[in-house]
Protein backbone atom coordinates (compact mmCIF):
# COMPACT_ATOMS: atom_id res chain seq x y z
CA UNK A 1 0.00 0.00 0.00
CA UNK A 2 1.39 3.40 -0.82
CA UNK A 3 1.18 6.65 1.25
CA UNK A 4 -0.03 9.74 0.70
CA UNK A 5 2.36 12.06 -1.87
CA UNK A 6 2.38 14.20 0.58
CA UNK A 7 4.52 11.74 3.73
CA UNK A 8 7.60 12.52 4.87
CA UNK A 9 9.79 12.62 7.91
CA UNK A 10 10.77 15.86 9.40
CA UNK A 11 13.84 15.69 10.35
CA UNK A 12 14.75 17.00 14.29
CA UNK A 13 17.41 19.29 12.71
CA UNK A 14 14.82 21.22 10.82
CA UNK A 15 12.45 21.59 13.87
CA UNK A 16 15.57 22.81 16.03
CA UNK A 17 14.59 26.30 17.76
CA UNK A 18 18.42 28.72 17.34
CA UNK A 19 21.21 26.46 18.83
CA UNK A 20 19.18 25.19 21.61
CA UNK A 21 17.70 21.60 22.45
CA UNK A 22 14.08 22.80 22.16
CA UNK A 23 12.21 21.80 18.80
CA UNK A 24 8.86 23.45 17.33
CA UNK A 25 6.84 21.61 15.06
CA UNK A 26 3.52 23.58 14.15
CA UNK A 27 1.44 21.34 12.19
CA UNK A 28 0.09 23.70 9.42
CA UNK A 29 3.53 23.11 7.74
CA UNK A 30 3.00 20.07 7.98
CA UNK A 31 -0.32 18.73 6.87
CA UNK A 32 -1.20 18.38 10.82
CA UNK A 33 -3.92 19.77 12.81
CA UNK A 34 -1.80 19.39 15.92
CA UNK A 35 1.96 21.27 16.96
CA UNK A 36 4.34 20.36 19.90
CA UNK A 37 7.23 21.64 20.95
CA UNK A 38 10.20 18.72 22.17
CA UNK A 39 11.59 20.77 25.23
CA UNK A 40 14.53 19.53 26.60
CA UNK A 41 15.61 21.52 29.77
CA UNK A 42 18.34 21.38 31.99
CA UNK A 43 17.61 21.78 36.02
CA UNK A 44 15.73 25.02 37.05
CA UNK A 45 14.76 25.59 33.28
CA UNK A 46 11.92 26.18 31.95
CA UNK A 47 9.23 28.53 29.86
CA UNK A 48 7.63 31.65 31.82
CA UNK A 49 4.06 32.12 32.81
CA UNK A 50 2.10 32.22 29.48
CA UNK A 51 -1.63 30.67 28.27
CA UNK A 52 -2.87 29.31 25.05
CA UNK A 53 -6.44 29.64 23.32
CA UNK A 54 -6.49 26.04 22.91
CA UNK A 55 -5.26 22.96 25.15
CA UNK A 56 -1.70 21.83 25.81
CA UNK A 57 -0.65 18.18 26.87
CA UNK A 58 2.67 17.23 28.75
CA UNK A 59 4.22 13.98 28.27
CA UNK A 60 6.94 13.99 30.64
CA UNK A 61 9.38 11.66 28.84
CA UNK A 62 12.23 11.90 30.87
CA UNK A 63 13.18 14.04 34.67
CA UNK A 64 10.74 15.34 36.93
CA UNK A 65 8.68 18.88 36.16
CA UNK A 66 6.94 21.19 38.47
CA UNK A 67 4.11 22.37 36.53
CA UNK A 68 1.73 25.49 37.55
CA UNK A 69 -1.41 25.88 36.19
CA UNK A 70 -3.70 29.09 37.57
CA UNK A 71 -3.31 28.19 41.16
CA UNK A 72 -2.26 24.46 41.48
CA UNK A 73 1.08 23.22 41.17
CA UNK A 74 1.55 19.41 40.30
CA UNK A 75 4.88 17.41 40.27
CA UNK A 76 4.95 15.24 36.44
CA UNK A 77 7.32 12.49 36.40
CA UNK A 78 8.65 10.34 33.95
CA UNK A 79 5.41 8.34 32.49
CA UNK A 80 2.88 11.15 33.66
CA UNK A 81 1.05 13.26 31.36
CA UNK A 82 -1.05 16.17 32.18
CA UNK A 83 -3.16 18.75 30.08
CA UNK A 84 -4.41 22.27 30.75
CA UNK A 85 -7.75 23.96 29.78
CA UNK A 86 -7.81 26.59 27.31
CA UNK A 87 -7.18 30.02 28.73
CA UNK A 88 -5.55 29.11 31.64
CA UNK A 89 -2.05 30.58 32.36
CA UNK A 90 0.80 27.81 33.31
CA UNK A 91 3.98 26.89 33.06
CA UNK A 92 6.51 24.28 33.85
CA UNK A 93 10.34 23.65 35.19
CA UNK A 94 12.64 21.14 35.86
CA UNK A 95 13.32 20.23 39.46
CA UNK A 96 14.71 16.82 39.15
CA UNK A 97 18.54 16.92 38.90
CA UNK A 98 19.33 15.81 35.35
CA UNK A 99 17.29 16.89 32.08
CA UNK A 100 13.55 17.57 31.64
CA UNK A 101 12.52 16.30 28.64
CA UNK A 102 9.00 17.24 27.89
CA UNK A 103 6.85 16.87 25.02
CA UNK A 104 4.19 19.53 24.86
CA UNK A 105 1.07 19.08 22.35
CA UNK A 106 -0.76 21.76 20.98
CA UNK A 107 -4.62 21.49 20.12
CA UNK A 108 -4.04 23.45 17.41
CA UNK A 109 -2.59 23.53 13.67
CA UNK A 110 -0.39 26.70 14.66
CA UNK A 111 0.94 27.93 18.29
CA UNK A 112 -0.52 30.36 19.84
CA UNK A 113 0.47 31.98 23.20
CA UNK A 114 0.31 34.76 25.44
CA UNK A 115 3.05 35.91 27.61
CA UNK A 116 2.46 37.10 30.93
CA UNK A 117 5.66 39.55 31.05
CA UNK A 118 4.31 41.12 27.29
CA UNK A 119 3.12 44.59 27.70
Amino acid sequence: MEGPASAAVVPAEALRIGTGRTRRFVGLEHGAGVSYFFVDNEPGEGPGLHWHPYTETWVVLEGTAEITMGDHRLIAAAGDTATVPAGVWHRFENVGDGRLKVLCIHASAVIVQTWADED
